[in-house]
């Protein structure tokens, strides 16, 4: 089993920054790619960053491109996920994500482990 521990969030004002952090550990594996979603209240889970384990592909949605970065550390097991430019409509708990083998970019059920979230909450 892999667990993956999230931690960095908190109360921030619009056009601040935060940086999230998740470590896993459990049983390893040769590779896995690593990702960020969030919920926001009263919303579905949605997808916001991605990373290969390389860390040489990244991938964002839309609404936080130029905004926010994903990246691995040198040991490739934490990932982070870096925000500025903050905004109210980024509040919400963010899930990182890890999936073993192949995965459909953005789309949730193809990751095969998950994190309890790290809640952001971006004040006006």
């Amino acid at each position: 089993q892999v667990q993956l521990v999230e931690s960095g969030g908190g109360l921030v004002q619009a056009g601040g920054s935060l940086k999230l952090s998740c470590a896993a550990s459990g049983r390893t594996f040769n590779s896995y790619a690593m990702a960020w979603f969030r919920r926001a209240p009263g919303k579905e889970r949605e997808f916001v960053a991605d990373i290969n384990w390389g860390g040489g592909n990244t991938y964002y949605a839309d609404s936080v491109k130029g905004r926010f970065t994903i990246s691995r550390g040198s040991a490739k097991n934490t990932v982070y996920l870096e925000m500025i430019s903050l905004k109210p409509e980024d509040t919400a708990v963010y899930y990182c994500a890890a999936a073993e083998g192949f995965r459909q970019v953005g789309v949730h059920s193809t990751y095969n482990y998950w994190g309890q979230g790290t809640q952001v909450t971006v004040s006006p």
